[in-house]
C-alpha cells in the first residue's frame, strides 16, 4: 500500500502542480530555443540571397577535384544564342565603360609580344572596341561559369603563335577570378599549362604551325624561311590531343609565305614543292582522319578558327596610301576584304569540315578581324624574341607587325563567341 501512495504523489505532481521542475526546465531552454531558430533563418536567407545573386564566395568556391559544385552552373535559355543568330555578322562599338575585360597589368601570364601599352603604345583606342552581331547579343563573359563548365576538363588551344596568343587573350579572361595559389602555368615545349586547382581544369596551348608535323614543330628552335611539312604525318602531335574534352585548332598564316611549299607525302625522304592550296588540303585530310579515329563525339568538342588576317598594305583601305597598320587607331568602316585572307583556302576549309563524319564547329572570325587594323602590334612587339630599338621602331614599313595582335584586344573577342558556343552546347546537369 505504501508503494501505491508513493506512485500516487508523483503522477499528481507531474500533471497538477503549478510550478513543476520539468516546466521550470522547459521555460529556461525556451529562449534558446527561439535564438537557434532565428539564427539558422537569417543564416538560410543570406545562402539564398547568395544563390540568387552568385554571390562571390559560392560562385568562386566549389568542391575540389571533381567534387560536387556548391553552385553547379546552369545556362539559362537567354544565356544561349539562338540557332538564327549569326554572331560573325556585325560591327566593333566604341564601349569604354565594360571594355576592355582585363588590363595588361593584372594579368602576368602575357608575353612581350603582345604587351603593346607596355612596350610604348601611345594610344589605348583598340582596347575599347566591342564586337556587336547585327541581330543578336553575345552573352557577357562570365569567368566563373566557364571555370565551372571546365570542371574536371581539359581544353587546348593548337596552332600558331596567333592561336598562343588567343589562349593567353583565355587566360587573361578567367585568372583575375583565381585565388593566388590555386592557379599555375607550367611550360613543358611544345605546350603551355595553365592549371585550375580548384576546378581541376586545364587550359591548353600546343604548338603546331601546320597542324600537320613538319620542320618547325620545336616551340622556340624553328626555322622561318625554310619550311618543310609533312603532310601524312600527324601521330606525334596527337598523342598529345587524345582525350582532351575541347579543342581548339588554327593554321595558316605558317602555310602563306610563298606560293610553294616544300612537303612529303607517302614516302618521308621524297621531298618536292606542292602548291600551298593543294598541301593545305592533303593536311586538312590527314587532320580529319585523325578526328575521325580518335574523337568521341558525345564527350569532346572540336572547333576550327578561320584564319587571321593581316594588315600588311594600307592602300586596301586608304586607297593611294603607301603605308601598313602602323599608327592606325581605328576600324575599319564598311565592308572590306584584304588580299591576305586567302578565299581558296576558306573553301578547302570549308570542304573539308563538310566532309568530316564528326561535328566541327567553324568559328569565322576573319571578316570580323578585317575590319581591326587597329589592333595589330605594330611596331609595339618583338621581332626575333626582342623588342624592336628605336632605330627599328622609327621604320615602320620596314619593321611593322601587321600579323599579330595586341592584348587585350581582338583575340579576346574570338574568346567571347567561343564562350559563347560553348554556353549555347551546354547540358544542364548533365
Amino acid at each position: 500500500m505504501l508503494v501505491t501512495k508513493v506512485k500516487t504523489v508523483v503522477v499528481f505532481d507531474f500533471f497538477n502542480h503549478p510550478m513543476s521542475l520539468i516546466d521550470r526546465r522547459i521555460q529556461s531552454l525556451f529562449p534558446i530555443v527561439l535564438y537557434s531558430i532565428l539564427i539558422l533563418g537569417a543564416a538560410r536567407l543570406v545562402l539564398d540571397c547568395l544563390k540568387i545573386h552568385q554571390g562571390y564566395v559560392l560562385r568562386l568556391y566549389g568542391m575540389p577535384y571533381g567534387g560536387r559544385s556548391r553552385l553547379p552552373v546552369v545556362v539559362l535559355p537567354e544565356d544561349r544564342i539562338e540557332e538564327d543568330c549569326n554572331v560573325f555578322e556585325g560591327t566593333w562599338v566604341w564601349d569604354n565603360v565594360s571594355y576592355p575585360l582585363y588590363e595588361e597589368e593584372s594579368c602576368p601570364y602575357l608575353v612581350k609580344q603582345t604587351t603593346c601599352h607596355k612596350n610604348g603604345r601611345p594610344d589605348s583606342f583598340y582596347k575599347n572596341w566591342r564586337w556587336q552581331p547585327s541581330r543578336c547579343n553575345l552573352p557577357r563573359f562570365d569567368a566563373l561559369k566557364l571555370l565551372h563548365m571546365l570542371r574536371d576538363k581539359r581544353m587546348m588551344f593548337i596552332g600558331d603563335s596567333l592561336q598562343r596568343g588567343q589562349f593567353e587573350s583565355m587566360i587573361c579572361l578567367i585568372q583575375s577570378v583565381i585565388p593566388e595559389g590555386k592557379k599555375s602555368l607550367l611550360r613543358i615545349p611544345p605546350m603551355k599549362i595553365f592549371k585550375v586547382q580548384e576546378f581541376n581544369a586545364s587550359i591548353e596551348y600546343y604548338w603546331a604551325p601546320f597542324i600537320v608535323e613538319s620542320i618547325s614543330d620545336h616551340a622556340t628552335n624553328h626555322t622561318v624561311h625554310k619550311r618543310m611539312v609533312r603532310l601524312d604525318s600527324i601521330a606525334n602531335h596527337g598523342k598529345h590531343w587524345k582525350g582532351v574534352d575541347i579543342l581548339v585548332f588554327e593554321s595558316y598564316v605558317w602555310w602563306m609565305h610563298k606560293p610553294l611549299i616544300n612537303a612529303t607525302y607517302g614516302s618521308p625522304h621524297h621531298v618536292k614543292e606542292y602548291n600551298v592550296t593543294t598541301a593545305y588540303k592533303l593536311a586538312l585530310e590527314t587532320w580529319a582522319n585523325w578526328l575521325e579515329t580518335n574523337i568521341k563525339p558525345l564527350s569532346q568538342k572540336v572547333f576550327f578558327m578561320s584564319m587571321s588576317p593581316t594588315h600588311l598594305w594600307s592602300w586596301e583601305w586608304k586607297p593611294g596610301s603607301n603605308e601598313n597598320c602602323f599608327n592606325e587607331s581605328h576600324p575599319i568602316q564598311g565592308p572590306y576584304w584584304g588580299t591576305g585572307s586567302n578565299l581558296e583556302i576558306m573553301e578547302i576549309l570549308h570542304d573539308a569540315l563538310q566532309l568530316l563524319k564528326i561535328d566541327v564547329t567553324l568559328l569565322n572570325i576573319t571578316q570580323l578581324s578585317e575590319y581591326r587594323k587597329d589592333g595589330h602590334t605594330s611596331v609595339y612587339g618583338e621581332r626575333k624574341g626582342k623588342l624592336l630599338t628605336k632605330e627599328q621602331r622609327a621604320n615602320p614599313k620596314d619593321f611593322a607587325d601587321c600579323i599579330h595582335w595586341c592584348l587585350p584586344g581582338v583575340p579576346d573577342a574570338w574568346n567571347e563567341i567561343l564562350f559563347a558556343y560553348l554556353l549555347k552546347n551546354y547540358q544542364n546537369f548533365s
